[in-house]
């Protein structure tokens, strides 16, 4: 069974990826209640914006203790709408929820703050400016059903935080998290009309959104969709921030310490049923101790408990989300399997049934061919490849569009440090993978086919808002040398001034000063 949402349909059902089991329904948000839902939006932003950023963290201190208050009734809805396990649910969406509501609250005021700058040359020396952040107005987000939770919930606060109002569309799949979601914001008690969660398909709502005039689109998915969105984007000039996905490597040194890269690896790609966009995809590990590596990973996935996730947290892995997304991995390691790969290790799970559980899988024998190594899997597969040297590493590492997150597995961190300057990545993270997304001051998002901006720490309270620069004078002069009326005089003051900017000597540089200083004053003061 999978969630789905007809063209029709006044609700959407929410189905138990690992059961089949019936969560709930919601109900769709009638189309003629659009027009309204934003004008609420840019009203309530108008008198929100005008708090300061210590009023507003009184509200992100109020779901804070929510969220803390209703930590294990988070995690279970999330579980069960998703699949992933309680404690994936705990520690990948709800923990980092509480900790995101903590740092934005404690930190929008300074990264927000204005920043004065002083002239850049003596041509300018009158001159001062302040650059500000100011709030977009209404904010859209999109949000995927691999993080349900974490991943809008973040950019809400961001959002919040640098003034904004907040429409939110979250995924088909799970539409019950976007109403705990609401909970969680209600629990805020902001300004009615601040936050508004829009339940219905996604073109749908996009279209809505770019046509009642939102200020910038925030959009987490797939490539294909997100190119969609720009290109819809581009007719009203609309800005986006866009989170594609990663294919993402994992690059094992000689001398890494492979018990914790065993490890490393397992949780990185097995994780929430490899439905991470920052997860291990492709593994290379040097020859001399490929083999070794092999064995240790295949006994993690062996030893992996594969099953229906449930209250005493004895299961490892859960199903994954969707039908569709089951249907691409198992195609794609079929591919892969008749060009020649090998299967080494699998979890023993519950196969069959009415859940989408896929076995967590170690593959060999694969090449840069297979669709296995070009295209996101998004699922429990771990293909390893071995290299020889680090060249060699390294173009493998970097043959991908999708460059989201990589990791590098070493003894020696400053080594590990300086190969990572040679890998195209967002993130590129030593010895560890997959969990800088829950840490709310680093930003996160990637280059080429991974998309476009950032979210997540300052820079990413600095997407939720626009630039001004405020300028002004003190001199108080009458005119600028350069205004009306011109004559020879200001030309030649002008041509000396190119060399009080780039003088060849002291003595040229006071020379150039002594022709300039008398006309500039003639014709700014008299």
């Amino acid at each position: 069974m999978n969630q789905f949402v007809t063209p029709n349909a006044k609700t959407v059902t929410a189905i138990n990826p690992a059961t089949g089991d019936v969560l709930g329904e919601a109900l769709h948000t009638p189309e003629d209640q659009y027009a309204s839902i934003f004008q609420r939006a840019r009203q309530a932003q108008k008198v929100w914006a005008k708090q300061s950023f210590a009023q507003r963290r009184t509200h992100l201190v109020k779901m804070r203790n929510y969220i803390r208050d209703h930590a294990e009734e988070l995690a279970r809805l999330v579980s069960d709408s998703n699949g992933k396990t309680r404690m994936d649910a705990l520690i990948t969406e709800v923990l980092p929820c509480q900790l995101a509501c903590d740092w934005y609250g404690k930190h929008a005021a300074k990264v927000l703050a204005p920043e004065r700058r002083g002239p850049s040359s003596l041509i300018w020396m009158g001159k001062r400016s302040e650059v500000r952040h100011e709030p977009l107005g209404v904010v859209g987000i999109i949000s995927p059903w691999n993080y349900p939770l974490s991943i809008p919930f973040g950019e809400i606060l961001m959002g919040l935080m640098a003034g904004n109002a907040i429409v939110l569309k979250v995924a088909a799949a799970t539409p019950l998290v976007g109403k705990a979601i609401e909970d969680i914001i209600a629990a805020g008690e902001l300004p009615s009309g601040l936050f508004s969660h829009i339940i219905g398909s996604g073109g749908q709502v996009s279209t809505a959104m770019f046509e009642h005039g939102i200020d910038k689109l925030f959009f987490t998915g797939s490539v294909p969709t997100g190119k969609q969105i720009m290109a819809q984007a581009a007719q009203t000039l609309t800005p986006v921030s866009l989170e594609l996905g990663g294919k993402d490597p994992m690059i094992v040194l000689e001398d890494a310490d492979l018990e914790r890269a065993a490890n490393g690896a397992a949780w990185a790609g097995y994780q929430n049923a490899g439905q991470s966009c920052g997860g291990v995809e492709r593994i290379y590990v040097h020859e001399s101790v490929y083999d070794r590596f092999v064995t240790l990973l295949a006994d993690r996935t062996r030893a992996l408990r594969h099953g229906v996730p449930n209250d005493e947290c004895d299961v490892d892995i859960g199903s994954m989300t969707t039908a569709n997304q089951r249907l691409t991995v198992e195609k794609q390691l079929a591919e892969a399997l008749e060009a020649g790969a090998t299967i080494v290790a699998q979890s023993e799970g519950p196969v069959h049934g009415p859940g989408h559980f896929h076995a967590a899988t170690l593959v060999t024998g694969i090449d840069h061919g297979m669709t296995l190594m070009r295209e996101e899997t998004f699922g429990p597969i771990l293909p390893v490849m071995p290299f020889r040297t680090e060249d060699e590493a390294v173009e493998l590492a970097n043959d991908s569009p999708m460059a989201l997150t990589a990791s590098i597995w070493t003894r020696d961190t400053r080594y590990g440090k300086k190969l990572a300057n040679r890998i195209n990545g967002g993130v590129v993270a030593i010895n560890d993978h997959l969990y800088t997304h829950a840490m709310s001051d680093v930003p996160w998002g990637g280059p080429g086919d991974s998309g476009i901006g950032r979210t997540h720490g300052p820079e990413g309270l600095k997407e939720m808002s626009k630039l001004k620069v405020v300028n002004w004078d003190w001199l108080r002069a009458r005119r600028n040398l350069w205004w009306y009326p011109q004559d020879k005089a200001s030309y030649a003051a002008i041509r000396s001034a190119l060399y009080l900017v780039a003088p060849r000597t002291v003595l040229d540089f006071l020379r150039s000063a002594i022709r300039v200083l008398p006309t500039m004053i003639r014709k700014m003061y008299f």
